[in-house]
């Protein structure tokens, strides 16, 4: 088991208890020690993931090829992965799945005008900012996939007698942190546009969404092995 093998398990063990929190907290927040509560537990939750990238950037600094075939990874989630990890604009695709379920369910209050105050309950304002956020986001994702790209398309360069391979290997590790980079960015301007209860809420989907998918991937792979 590589260090990293090894820090990642405990990184996702801690994440399932930072997840029981966030379902536990006070949803709507009723009081001002609620709302501080909230605010505490999306700012862990977050120190989490930032936590997460640091370890794999030194990681990566030490062996980049070793992040790629991510032996921490069931087969299902390295086939999700986009730069050795999950692609930055999922988290948009994850707000709008989740609004439109809680609006849905919420429905009948939102057309007496009863605010709901979660995700269901963005406003127009929210909305077109997650909108322009992820217009950028697939800009910054569409340029860091082109430098791949040219990485990828640079190995016949590998064959050459003056190939620097120490330099190659450098250049995928700028990529990888590159993509992480946005990957936490993206994170955590998709929270700065949400209200506190909002933003638990976004996080418990995208805990619960990474989770499940480990989990179920981790099943299939023991099952394929029998």
């Amino acid at each position: 088991m590589s260090t990293f093998t090894a820090f990642y398990t405990a990184w996702s063990d801690q994440l399932q208890q930072l997840l029981r929190q966030l379902c536990s907290a006070p949803k709507p927040p009723t009081t001002q020690d609620h709302l501080h509560h909230l605010n505490h537990l999306v700012n862990k939750v977050l120190s989490h993931y930032a936590e997460y990238y640091r370890v794999k950037a030194a990681a990566a600094e030490r062996d980049v090829l070793d992040i790629f075939a991510a032996p921490w990874a069931s087969a299902f989630e390295k086939s999700l992965h986009w730069i050795a990890g999950w692609r930055p604009t999922t988290v948009f695709h994850l707000v709008y799945t989740e609004s439109s379920i809680l609006f849905e369910s919420h429905i009948v209050d939102i057309l007496r005008g009863v605010r709901t105050g979660d995700l269901g309950d963005l406003s127009p304002t929210q909305f077109r900012r997650v909108s322009e956020l992820q217009c950028e986001t697939v800009k910054e994702e569409n340029a860091i996939t082109d430098e791949l790209s040219e990485w990828q398309h640079s190995v016949s360069d590998l064959m050459g007698a003056t190939t620097d391979v120490d330099k190659m290997i450098e250049r995928l590790v700028t990529v990888v942190r590159k993509a992480d980079d946005l990957r936490l960015k993206t994170l955590k301007r998709v929270v700065d546009l949400l209200t506190p209860q909002q933003a638990v809420e976004f996080l418990i989907a995208a805990v619960e969404l990474q989770q499940g998918i480990r989990e179920w991937g981790m099943n299939q792979d023991r099952e394929c092995s029998y």
